[in-house]
């Protein structure tokens, strides 16, 4: 659940990414539903990855190689609101 955590993240500095899912009342396995709702492994390192270059910690490359490294497509519409 990402509801409650996101009310926070203004709040805490130097930044604050909120990972999860708000459930959409779905059935699959764990590892399908991870994909689904961008919450695995692969997402999560983009993710922390995005957070650390938006902070000035990595490059920005390294966010881009990490996305072309799992074969994400950044410019795709999320699943849940395909």
């Amino acid at each position: 659940m990402r509801a409650l955590p996101q009310l926070i993240a203004s709040y805490i500095q130097p930044g604050y990414t909120v990972l999860g899912t708000d459930g959409y009342g779905r059935s699959d396995t764990r590892a399908a539903l991870r994909d689904f709702f961008e919450v695995d492994q692969r997402h999560i390192a983009i993710a922390t990855l995005a957070a650390l270059a938006q902070q000035g910690v990595v490059g920005p490359q390294m966010c881009a190689e990490a996305i072309e490294k799992y074969g994400v497509d950044v410019d795709a519409t999320p699943s849940w609101e395909a």
